[in-house]
């Protein structure tokens, strides 16, 4: 039974990574989950599938949590868009920030890429705890309305009128965003996001408004400020962000999507510095999205980035 449970760990995390939108309370939730059903073995009476009895439990601990937590959010859930030639203001330090997810794998084979989206995650947040599990557990994990019913011990009808709920709020978020109505290709992402880095790099404005999205989104927690469209995201890199200008991206996966640890250089010119994580989302063959987090002593750490590039470094070079 213990080499089973353990076998439910990494679907597990992701699991109450969605409910949650926070890493390292998903983390907590799933080894808390793991160890009341290590607890609890032999209290399991086989009447479901051990894989139904553990989510019962994760399930249970998230609702625990949710209660006594504030929602996660990203910047565009606080406030509409803002002038690109403006100074971000002060961080929001009370906000509970939607956190990144480390790496791509989606894990099992209900689970798909698009479900750990950043987009799609905040967007969760937005769900009553009860109604994101069902949703979660439905159309995400692939359980029968019947199996989560048992699960949240109610019945098959109150199981599918919550999802109807579940789905018509995200219909409403999608609506107000970009969304992914034709989620790009590993392969073209993969090219896109060479490119990205490279003009990045190079601060290349002409090549960066190619690249993305007419009503493509930039946000950066901790700050409220967001911007939409190329127009204001040009002028928050060409005003208030120019010191970004040299900057070297050293790239990783997050949420699935591509990402970079970004390093500004040091005033002295003996290196870069971290500055931020930028997780950029695609659409088809553009960039619809760059949430660059700026708590980079805890988030570079977490993503295996160093804490500094030397100026002689290679690492984080883009691709020519």
């Amino acid at each position: 039974m213990v080499e089973e449970m353990d076998s439910y760990r990494g679907e597990l995390t992701r699991f109450c990574y969605r409910m949650l939108g926070s890493y390292a309370e998903a983390e907590d939730a799933a080894q808390e989950a793991m160890v009341r059903a290590w607890r609890s073995g032999d209290g399991f009476e086989g009447r479901s599938s051990a894989r139904s009895w553990v989510y019962r439990i994760a399930t249970n601990v998230c609702l625990d949590a949710l209660a006594a937590a504030k929602r996660r959010a990203l910047p565009m859930d606080l406030s509409g868009p803002a002038d690109g030639a403006t100074p971000p203001g002060a961080p929001e330090d009370g906000v509970a920030w939607v956190d990144p997810l480390p790496g791509s794998d989606p894990g099992g084979a209900a689970e798909t890429a698009e479900s750990v989206r950043l987009a799609f995650v905040a967007a969760l947040q937005h769900l009553p705890p009860r109604q994101r599990a069902t949703l979660i557990l439905r159309e995400v994990l692939g359980f029968s309305a019947r199996e989560v019913a048992d699960l949240h011990g109610s019945t098959v009808a109150s199981v599918n009128s919550a999802l109807q709920r579940a789905r018509a709020t995200l219909a409403g978020r999608r609506e107000e965003a970009v969304g992914p109505a034709a989620p790009a290709p590993e392969g073209v992402r993969r090219v896109l996001a060479e490119r990205y880095a490279e003009a990045f790099s190079r601060y290349d404005m002409e090549e960066l408004n190619l690249l993305l999205h007419v009503d493509a989104t930039l946000s950066l927690p901790p700050y409220a400020k967001w911007m939409r469209g190329v127009s204001d995201i040009g002028s928050w890199l060409a005003g208030p962000a120019v010191g970004c200008r040299g900057s070297r991206l050293v790239p990783t996966v997050a949420n699935g999507s591509p990402a970079f640890g970004q390093y500004r250089p040091l005033a002295d010119g003996s290196g870069y510095e971290p500055w931020a994580l930028q997780v950029v989302e695609f659409s088809g063959d553009l960039i619809t999205s760059i949430t660059a987090f700026g708590d980079t002593a805890r988030l570079f750490p977490l993503f295996g980035l160093p804490d500094r590039l030397d100026a002689e470094s290679d690492l984080g070079l883009p691709a020519a």
